[in-house]
């Protein structure tokens, strides 16, 4: 993983599970919780890929198994996110983008229903009987929900963030030159409010300046060599005829 995608990754990472931990895990909402972390992972392994994805999902799942007030065995949460996010990854296009919103939307469906039962598989593993208690369908169903009411929010613009930091001109890959920025279009998107491209558009005007100037000075020349032409005797040639 390059510099740019630790660093990004990270602080998305630790970000989402601050807001996981002391917002979305305090509303008393009935069933499961909010996921933040889940997406966090879910569309940053779309725009990596599949090894990022692992990696990604490993950190951040063993982040939250020692972040209080966890109450399970550390490396749960952390094999769970490390599967999704390799998951995840491997649903990712070859071109990097989805042409419609129902890729992400259908792989955040899936990766909620997916963490829960691996969650709760892994937790039956070890003696925790807590989804049991709970109602695995009732997990299934409010966790597949609240993710899904989130993922608009946050999965779109992690990913824009995502592609935006690949396409940094000073972000050079290992084995070749610097990525196309002109192709992703959620960078100039997100370039289009930070000005971040004022220099290509003062460029253009200072040349659309010029052009208009040359066209009014052949215009001008072009009055004047009319102006200079002297006119015809055509009466005195004809006199002499």
């Amino acid at each position: 993983m390059r510099f740019n995608r630790i660093l990004l990754s990270a602080t998305l990472v630790v970000v989402a599970l601050v807001v996981q931990v002391t917002v979305l895990g305090r509303l008393q909402l009935p069933g499961a919780v909010p996921d933040l972390l889940l997406l966090t992972v879910v569309a940053l392994a779309l725009v990596y890929g599949h090894v990022s994805g692992a990696l990604i999902g490993f950190g951040a799942g063993l982040l939250a198994d020692l972040a209080p007030p966890a109450d399970h065995a550390a490396g749960r949460y952390a094999l769970v996110l490390c599967v999704i996010g390799y998951l995840c990854g491997l649903v990712r296009p070859d071109g990097g983008r989805f042409r419609s919103a129902w890729g992400p939307m259908l792989t955040v469906v899936a990766a909620a229903i997916g963490s829960t039962l691996l969650y709760a598989g892994v937790g039956s593993l070890v003696g925790d009987t807590a989804a049991r208690h709970v109602g695995l369908t009732g997990l299934l169903f409010t966790a597949t929900l609240y993710d899904l009411l989130l993922a608009p929010f946050t999965v779109p613009f992690i990913m824009a963030l995502a592609r935006r930091a690949e396409n940094d001109p000073m972000a050079v890959e290992a084995g070749g030159g610097p990525t196309n920025k002109a192709a992703d279009v959620s960078a100039g998107w997100l370039a289009g409010g930070t000005g971040l491209r004022i220099g290509s558009q003062r460029g253009g005007l200072r040349l659309m300046t010029a052009r208009s100037r040359a066209n009014k000075a052949g215009r001008i020349k072009g009055v004047k060599a009319v102006k200079t032409i002297k006119p015809v005797k055509s009466v005195k040639s004809v006199k002499k005829l």
